[in-house]
């Protein structure tokens, strides 16, 4: 029973990490660098809802409730990366306002996209287990896991450039954000959705 909850688990910390798959890892990186240790709270939450709209899109596809285009959802994972990405640049060095809402609820959007993303492979796994609710609660506790993992390595790496390197905060944000711009947009040139013939 351990064994089968810490394969699981490590199912969830494998997807997120995948070299392969690095899309994931990229939108953590746009969405934890606007912020520094002391706002760990509300990354904490950003996270949380990430992984919430990453876990529902899993329970409508292993459950056979939502059916969708594979290419499509393809072509929307880095255009979402792109979306936090610009934004960041555009708002990086201005004071914050209070729109946590909308933050919380686009963070929620894009990862119920990323979700969908998996739904085929997860589906597949889940097809084995007799308890789809039990394999749900575990895979997101390991996507939970390295998520918070990658957003403290982000803030370390801030912390680092903008106290030994004097990067202001908003030329780190800046810096971090364009290059996951230049990440993407390969991703999005290349989706199949563009270049079905």
């Amino acid at each position: 029973m351990l064994e089968n909850f810490w394969f699981n688990v490590q199912y969830g910390i494998n997807h997120v990490l995948d070299p392969n798959g690095y899309d994931h890892v990229l939108f953590l990186m746009v969405l934890a660098v606007p912020y520094v240790f002391k706002d760990w709270k509300r990354v904490l939450l950003l996270v949380s809802m990430f992984t919430l709209g990453h876990t529902l899109s899993l329970v409508l596809a292993a459950y056979d409730v939502v059916s969708v285009n594979g290419k499509l959802v393809e072509f929307l994972i880095p255009i979402t990366i792109l979306v936090a990405a610009i934004y960041n640049v555009f708002t990086a060095g201005k004071k914050e306002t209070n729109k946590l809402g909308l933050l919380f609820f686009t963070t929620l959007a894009f990862g119920l996209i990323h979700g969908l993303g998996f739904a085929r492979e997860f589906k597949m796994f889940a097809g084995l287990s007799e308890n789809k609710v039990e394999l749900l609660i575990e895979f997101a506790l390991g996507i939970e896991i390295a998520q918070v993992i990658i957003v403290f390595v982000v803030l370390f790496l801030g912390f680092l450039f903008q106290t030994i390197f004097r990067f202001s905060r908003r030329d780190w944000v800046m810096v971090l954000s364009a290059i996951v711009i230049g990440l993407v947009i390969p991703m999005i040139m290349g989706s199949d959705l563009l270049n079905a013939s």
